[in-house]
């Protein structure tokens, strides 16, 4: 009886530590949905009575808000084809090569997933100033596909194993190259591997905020994901109706990625790219 009676206090601590968790996301959420719609918003929580769309059209209606959604766009969906393009490419020798350091060389891609950005940041920093690509779009957007390229490398070959070669040697019979092989026969097993790499990139370079404020200078190339704090008065005050404004149209490529490519996702994580016959 004792017993049963542990086993019971635990499964209501466990409920009730979930339903906190729960409410600490939650209660943010519906705050951003509600605020957004009134324009004399504030931080408390509370439904208002008359509705409004003021707060999204001084979003829209903004040009620095374009260009910084526009900014946005253009980094992630750059990031994003970049690392899948180079992530298949660095893959397929580690899945179909018997290379000698092989083992070492992915435990350096392992080590260097798990390295946070912040740690690399003052040195490529002092190498964009000296090399003069600060404020620049395109370098920051290759030193996001650098840094995002050992998980996307790490995640391509995992794919490409379960690809299996002798659909590539039935290929290569015909007289295709590795490279027509490559695209033709690997690539379209592993659409699951490409899209959960695809979002996934998408999303880290969409919501990095770090790496674009240290180097992008001129406020004209900031992405969304900076130019937030735009809301944030220099003397504490706070626009918060549209701060919540922002962040729900901010959230919006995300969630259409994410429904769009949810099938494609699904199928990824248990890597379903093929199956042996």
């Amino acid at each position: 009886m004792m017993r049963i009676n542990r086993l019971t206090t635990d499964k209501v601590l466990a409920h009730v530590i979930l339903v906190l968790i729960g409410i600490a996301f939650v209660v943010p959420l519906l705050w951003m949905i509600f605020a957004s719609f009134q324009p004399n918003a504030t931080l408390s929580l509370e439904i208002s009575k008359h509705w409004s769309l003021s707060n999204f059209g001084s979003i829209l209606a903004d040009p620095a808000n374009q260009r910084a959604f526009l900014n946005g766009i253009l980094l992630s969906i750059g990031q994003s084809i970049i690392v899948v393009v180079v992530a298949g490419l660095a893959a397929y020798p580690l899945s179909r090569y018997q290379l000698k350091y092989k083992r070492p060389f992915m435990y350096v891609i392992l080590f260097s997933t798990s390295l946070p950005i912040t740690a690399v940041m003052v040195p490529v920093y002092e190498l964009f100033v000296f090399m003069h690509m600060t404020d620049s779009l395109f370098w920051t957007m290759m030193f996001l596909s650098a840094s995002g390229l050992p998980y996307a490398i790490w995640i391509m070959k995992n794919f490409m194993d379960s690809v299996p070669v002798e659909l590539e040697e039935a290929a290569w019979t015909d007289g295709a190259s590795t490279l027509t092989s490559l695209r033709s026969v690997v690539a379209p097993l592993m659409i699951p591997g490409i899209f959960t790499v695809g979002i996934f990139t998408f999303a880290g370079s969409w919501g990095n905020f770090f790496v674009p404020f240290i180097l992008i200078q001129t406020p004209a190339k900031l992405p969304a994901s900076v130019t937030i704090f735009q809301f944030f008065g220099q003397y504490g005050s706070v626009e918060y109706g549209q701060l919540a404004a922002f962040s729900m149209l901010y959230t919006i490529p995300a969630v259409l990625l994410y429904i769009f490519g949810q099938r494609y996702m699904s199928r990824g994580f248990s890597f379903g790219g093929a199956t042996k016959g």
